[in-house]
């Protein structure tokens, strides 16, 4: 599928009166659950499209209606969230995958998409045109935070696209993220989550190979980590994984597999835009380097653990 709308598709529709104006949700996996969860609390009528079950159960038990494809979804309701894992979903959210329609097949006039998740860029500019023509609002509106903060509503929303738009839902994200950013009518969320992201994972690389250099000195990570946190470089990051990191339990909260993803995202829209960011490229390696020895699964902290295994101070897992 080439992304493009082709001649005999359906022609943008209006919604008529009598189709129920629910609000759909698109991927209710690890983030996605949490958040439709509180909207549901709130009162809110969901309708729910995820292809595995297991995503589904607890809220379909709070009353959610599931739909049986994304072009059914997208026929019955005005508002979408999609928090879906990476470009290729994405793709076939949009576009439907062989005889399987997406939004752009259903989808009516007004029609408010609030996309969410971590994507290229690239992608979410190709399909705005289409979106835009089919008439259907689209919102960039990728999250910064962690599943815990999912599921008490604490979220950092960042935010581009259609602006009245993104002040018509603004009771709904409020259930959602204490912290707003509304950045422009492009890609600029986009390019803000790559922003953050960037910083995120480089926090796990520096200060991994800092620890490592002082527990060759003598020094503990416990020890350390009171230290950092007390200090001028400390960070809610840094406070939020400093357990994980005394205990060397990296059960994960997002896995290095997933850090590998949203790094490539990084460098490629780097190169896109004739950035040379050296150290990304280098920390993207390291990300690879830790997973090809088993930190795949693994929280991106781990980070810490794969560098003390490889610089000889513990044994890798």
């Amino acid at each position: 599928m080439d992304g493009k709308l082709k001649s005999g598709e359906a022609d943008p529709v209006t919604r008529p009166k009598n189709v129920q104006n629910e609000i759909g949700w698109i991927g209710v996996g690890k983030m996605g659950n949490p958040m439709a969860t509180r909207l549901i609390e709130a009162g809110h009528r969901l309708t729910i499209f995820d292809p595995l079950a297991e995503n589904r159960a607890s809220l379909v038990a709070r009353g959610a209606n599931v739909a049986a494809s994304v072009a059914d979804l997208a026929a019955d309701c005005s508002i979408v969230f999609s928090t879906i894992p990476n470009d290729a979903v994405l793709n076939e959210v949009i576009y439907g995958s062989g005889t399987t329609g997406g939004i752009l097949s259903q989808a009516a006039v007004g029609t408010i998409l609030i996309e969410m998740s971590t994507v290229s860029p690239q992608i979410s500019e190709r399909i705005s045109g289409d979106l835009a023509r089919r008439g259907v609002q689209y919102l960039r509106c990728p999250l910064s935070g962690s599943t815990a903060l999912a599921r008490e509503g604490t979220l950092t929303a960042l935010a581009s696209g259609d602006e009245s738009s993104w002040e018509s839902v603004a009771e709904l994200i409020d259930r959602l993220a204490t912290r707003k950013f509304y950045l422009g009518r492009g890609e600029e969320a986009r390019y803000m989550k790559l922003v953050l992201n960037a910083l995120v994972g480089a926090t796990s690389s520096i200060l991994g190979e800092a620890m490592v250099l002082g527990e060759k000195g003598g020094l503990t990570s416990s020890k350390m980590l009171d230290v950092i946190v007390e200090s001028a470089v400390a960070s809610p990051l840094i406070r939020y994984k400093q357990d994980m990191m005394e205990r060397m339990d990296f059960t994960p909260a997002f896995s290095v597999e997933q850090m590998i993803k949203d790094f490539t995202l990084i460098a490629d829209a780097a190169r896109e835009k004739h950035v040379p960011m050296y150290l990304v490229n280098l920390i993207l390696q390291q990300y690879a380097a830790a997973s090809n020895v088993g930190y795949a699964d693994q929280d991106f902290f781990s980070l810490f653990g794969w560098m003390r295994a490889s610089y000889g101070v513990a044994d890798t897992p």
